[in-house]
């Protein structure tokens, strides 16, 4: 290869070709479909390599205290690419289906039990995201099949890694902190008055949605719903939903009310990065999903309902994980919002708008 001084390099060398184009396993008599297998699946390996360089950067921008406010643009700009990637990968899911049921078949048991859930590299950016592993299906924890295989030097280097990010602070914990550090009707995180300005924040919000609910369920018992009482006890499961979240335990979770203030008061200048990185995790984790149910729906197509190469319930189990949920609170305030008319009255307005140095 070419020194690595300006100017010389070739197309080639530069993106190490030679090398690249000998790793699809043609010394073994592989046929077309199987090349094309592959081809795909290193090509996935290869966006996951840049889905967690572009995550860690994320991370370690919004694991700072302060997190400045100038490269919150950039976390936003990295997210952006990332749901990109997913975007991307999901449809690459429709040329691996142009494989036909018998095309697999024929080079299948060549696979052994060789199986995805052994990427280590979805492992890393999982951990890295925070997907617990309460969460995973039956609660395995996915580093025992590494530690199954770590037989060999290669094997160690990697299982190493992996117990590294997943003993780190994740993608999620840096959210939540810094959204918990969220000026609330103009209270600084850790000021004097704040408990007591988030908390009446709080218990004004959820006034407010109690008497929308009310309002709902008199609405309904007047549009032939049924049994009125029932569209009430309905309306009022939902209020209750939204004090257990904002208040588990009976206690304000100020990252929690944070959130909500940026969800209900998006229009603040001070809030437009805040509520564009809230937006690009969640539209990441949407992309996420539907990756992962075009995967599920590529196999059925492709394989049916076999058993899957490394044991697993094949179409069942791809399913079930296109059910994860890592940024689930950014979801879920979704549910306790109430319309702009009947939000509690904003308070120190001039806190959050332009100043000199915007």
């Amino acid at each position: 290869m070419a020194e690595s001084g300006e100017g010389n390099w070739t197309y080639a060398d530069y993106l190490n070709l030679h090398r690249l184009l000998d790793l699809q396993g043609e010394e073994r008599k592989i046929n077309s479909d199987e090349m094309h297998f592959i081809i795909v699946h290193q090509t996935f390996e290869l966006w996951f390599k840049q889905v967690i360089r572009e995550l860690s950067e994320v991370r370690d921008i919004l694991s700072q205290v302060p997190v400045p406010e100038d490269q919150i643009p950039r976390a936003v700009d990295h997210l952006g690419r990332t749901t990109e990637i997913f975007r991307l990968m999901a449809n690459q899911w429709t040329v691996l289906e142009t494989l036909t049921p018998q095309g697999f078949l024929a080079f299948r048991d060549g696979l052994g039990s060789a199986s995805g859930f052994e990427s280590f590299q979805m492992r890393e950016f999982e951990f890295l995201l925070g997907l617990e592993n309460e969460d995973r299906i039956g609660g395995v924890d996915p580093l025992d099949s590494f530690r199954r295989i770590s037989d060999n030097e290669i094997n160690n280097a990697i299982l190493e890694r992996l117990e590294m990010v997943a003993g780190m602070p994740s993608l999620y914990d840096s959210v939540m902190s810094w959204i918990e550090r969220t000026p609330i009707m103009g209270s600084t995180y850790g000021g004097e008055d704040d408990v007591g300005i988030v908390n009446q924040y709080v218990s004004d919000h959820l006034a407010a949605h109690r008497k929308l609910c009310e309002e709902a369920a008199e609405r309904s018992s007047g549009w032939g719903a049924g049994d009125s009482n029932k569209a009430a006890e309905r309306m009022m499961a939902s209020h209750e939903g939204a004090v257990s979240f904002l208040m588990p335990e009976g206690t304000v979770d100020r990252a929690r009310a944070g959130l909500l203030f940026i969800e209900s008061y998006r229009e603040l200048p001070l809030l437009t990065w805040p509520r564009k990185l809230i937006d690009a995790l969640v539209e990441l984790e949407e992309s996420m999903v539907k990756w992962r149910h075009a995967h599920a729906r590529m196999v059925e197509r492709i394989m049916g309902r076999r058993i899957g190469t490394g044991g697993s319930s094949g179409v069942d189990y791809l399913d079930s994980t296109s059910q994860y949920r890592i940024f689930k609170d950014l979801w879920g305030i979704r549910t306790v919002l109430v319309k702009p008319q009947r939000r509690p009255s904003l308070q120190n307005a001039e806190f959050y708008g332009y100043s000199s140095n915007s």
